[in-house]
């Protein structure tokens, strides 16, 4: 399943990429992380509760940086999580590119391509991305808020 989305954040590009290469920090922001812990330079592992449908589920995985080029304001992430009591899983890679709008506005293109597995899928894609686009918006807001300090 694929998805493209877009947001607007009021923030200088060089600031927003900064917040977003810090992953505890920029987790903090994404609705339902419990816990993120760093294991190496490029790879975390972590804790996401979240509710699809009927579902309440807890993915526990690892997220791996697998590109970081800020010349080019692009950045990739691989993501592998699995919930044992709901027999399901996700795997998935994102990709984002930061576009400067002006000295204080920037687009955060964010494509993402994940594959889910076992129980979580059979809710079929409208519930999931519907499920997807909520946590996006509520990111971005949380992204705003944080950054409205700086």
């Amino acid at each position: 399943m694929k998805f493209s989305q877009r947001a607007m954040i009021p923030a200088a590009r060089e600031l927003l990429w900064d917040f977003l290469m810090d992953v505890p920090r920029v987790a903090k922001s994404l609705p339902g992380v419990e816990t993120v812990t760093q294991l190496d330079d490029t790879t975390y592992q972590g804790t996401l509760k979240v509710r699809v449908g009927p579902i309440s589920l807890s993915l526990q995985g690892k997220i791996t940086l697998e590109q970081r080029d800020r010349a080019n304001w692009r950045a990739a992430l691989k993501a592998e999580a699995s919930d044992r009591m709901a027999a399901g899983a996700v795997k998935g890679r994102t990709s984002m590119e930061l576009k400067e709008l002006g000295p204080k506005e920037t687009e955060l293109v964010v494509e993402t391509d994940v594959n889910i597995l076992g129980k979580i899928g059979e809710f079929g894609q409208p519930i999931i991305r519907k499920k997807a686009d909520q946590m996006l918006r509520e990111f971005v807001e949380n992204i705003k808020k944080q950054l409205a300090g700086n």
